[in-house]
């Protein structure tokens, strides 16, 4: 019967979709001065930890398995991202204020195999002239500025059903 086949097809479907959610590995990489959150300029960035939201991602989904990397070192950035580009499934990047001065961030993000969603906690094109031009954005997969820590959560949901 036709429709018995269709049937277990779309079965297979559903449950190969449901085995790459439970083992996707994503790595979220945050830049230079993210280390502060919580402390720092809190009208602009909020009042909570990076690594207190994280817990709360990581109540959000379950099956996927995060890493967590800061730094405000530029080189060390792009380490991880080769790193991960290679290990990992996606990577959430917030690149911070070398958005707008690092062309080997952008050149890291080309060179990998993992997408990469660019996440910014402010709208960085409602602040400066300067940050409104990146050398990130053009070698993402996608761009979420603006909507807080929310940003992240946005950019997992997209990387697990990007359609």
């Amino acid at each position: 019967m036709p429709g018995l086949y269709y049937l277990s097809l779309l079965r297979h479907t559903i449950i190969a979709r449901i085995i790459k959610r439970s083992c996707m590995k994503i790595a979220i990489i945050n830049g230079p001065n993210l280390n502060l959150l919580g402390k720092r300029e809190t009208d602009v960035y909020g009042n909570m930890p990076f690594e207190s939201y994280l817990d709360q991602l990581k109540g959000l989904f379950p099956s996927v398995s995060f890493s967590y990397f800061q730094s405000n070192i530029e080189g060390e950035l792009v380490n991880e991202l080769q790193r991960a580009g290679f290990d990992c499934d996606a990577i959430v990047l917030n690149p911070a204020a070398y958005t707008h001065t690092s062309v080997a961030i952008g050149d890291a993000i080309a060179a990998i195999k993992a997408p990469v969603v660019e996440v910014h906690i402010s709208n960085v094109h409602a602040r400066e002239d300067f940050r409104k031009f990146s050398y990130v954005s053009a070698k993402s997969a996608g761009s979420i500025f603006g909507l807080g820590l929310k940003g992240y959560e946005l950019a997992v949901r997209w990387i697990l059903d990007p359609k």
